[in-house]
């Protein structure tokens, strides 16, 4: 592949603030990938970028073309080489975009679909969609002063396909603010496109079961219901300090209310019920109710395959979010994924807060395997990944 230019420039995410899209340019086209930006961000997470955004532009703008070339990128196992040439000078949101289109150039070189060249095996094709329905924590204002502690209520059809599993999701999340703007008119969504609310955390887990049952009876289709729980905007001095309603919860009893609601809700998925160091909290969790629910580990692991390996060790999670721009190399996350497979954990692919419309995941999900991808049921940005991945359904399916 005979790289002619590479281009990194600052773009505006869906919440106005700047991000990094690298272009390459090759005799096949131009390949361009935006990274997005996350707002509750763990502490293990690898830096977006190594001194400031625009140090990183700098940097991938100052690539000599002569050397890249040399590498002779043609296959994915070669991003290794790149990683190599580039060092430790770029940061997980920069070297995430510029391997993302390397490897759309790769595939254009081998004329292939991105998902294909990362898999050219036959896929059994079996991808979910996780959608955020209503918000809360650090992702909402709330109302009238309140919000649900919890950060996303999450729906997630069972539909024989994707697309009816993104059309059902649409359904709910319709539904669900009818519920929500009882008695006054009122439609404010949060940054992800999640309905804003001033009502507890029961409070809406309730409306959301009724909004199961509707869906149930109407279109004979089950809907599963999840939380993200990000319980590190809400964990200080070992203890999780809820304000909606006010309660003070030791890991104990953060464990004791967690498993509560797993069975009183039936719920499906609870990703970061502990705080993002206590892989022991996270085994106790998964050992009470795991055969029952996804216990999913995203602060916790911080698609970081050294942070994965510990929590298979200690059996902490039996399901994992996979964030690219997390740890930037595309290599690590698909060694987090292929490690999560090998060990029966069910894999995430997940947007961030701050998302633009690029699209990559889609392809990564698909081609990588992964069970469920995450994102938001309302807005452009949210819906260009599910699109994305009812377009690939066609093909697999044709």
């Amino acid at each position: 592949m005979q790289i002619k230019k590479v281009i990194a420039q600052a773009v505006r995410d869906s919440r106005g603030e700047k991000t990094i899209c690298v272009i390459v340019k090759t005799f096949k086209g131009k390949f361009i990938t935006s990274a997005p930006s996350g707002k509750s961000k763990g502490k293990f997470e690898t830096r977006s970028y190594v001194g400031s955004l625009n140090g990183d532009i700098g940097v991938i703008n100052g690539i000599n073309l002569s050397k890249l070339n040399n590498l002779n990128l043609e296959k994915f196992e070669d991003l290794k080489k790149f990683e190599r040439f580039v060092g430790k000078k770029l940061g997980a949101n920069s070297l995430f975009a510029f391997e993302a289109s390397l490897l759309k150039a790769m595939a254009a070189e081998n004329n292939q679909e991105l998902w294909r060249f990362l898999n050219p095996r036959k896929i059994n094709f079996k991808i979910k969609s996780i959608g955020n329905a209503v918000g809360g924590g650090l992702h909402s204002q709330g109302f009238c002063g309140k919000k649900p502690d919890f950060q996303e209520f999450l729906f997630i059809a069972e539909a024989d396909n994707f697309f009816d599993c993104v059309k059902i999701n649409k359904t709910a999340y319709k539904l669900i603010k009818k519920f929500l703007s009882a008695g006054f008119l009122w439609s404010k969504k949060n940054d992800e496109g999640a309905w804003e609310t001033g009502l507890t955390n029961e409070k809406v887990l309730q409306i959301m079961k009724k909004v199961e049952e509707i869906i149930r009876k109407k279109y004979n289709i089950r809907i599963n219901i999840g939380l993200d729980i990000a319980s590190n905007s809400f964990y200080k001095d070992r203890e999780y300090i809820y304000k909606n309603p006010f309660r003070r919860l030791n890991k104990e009893r953060q464990i004791n209310y967690i498993k509560k609601l797993i069975r009183k809700y039936n719920l499906f998925y609870v990703e970061d019920a502990l705080e993002e160091n206590d892989f022991s909290g996270f085994a106790e969790l998964t050992r009470r109710v795991g055969e029952r629910c996804l216990i999913v580990g995203d602060d916790l692991i911080a698609t970081n395959p050294r942070r994965l390996k510990k929590a298979i060790k200690m059996k902490s999670i039996n399901a994992v979010i996979v964030k690219p721009n997390q740890i930037g190399s595309l290599i690590k996350v698909r060694e987090v994924i292929e490690l999560a497979h090998k060990n029966g954990i069910k894999c995430i692919i997940s947007h961030r807060s701050g998302e633009t419309k690029d699209n990559t995941i889609a392809d990564l999900g698909v081609g990588f395997r992964c069970d469920f991808i995450k994102t938001g049921i309302y807005g452009k940005v949210r819906e260009a990944k599910l699109k994305r991945i009812v377009e690939i359904e066609k093909m697999i399916k044709k």
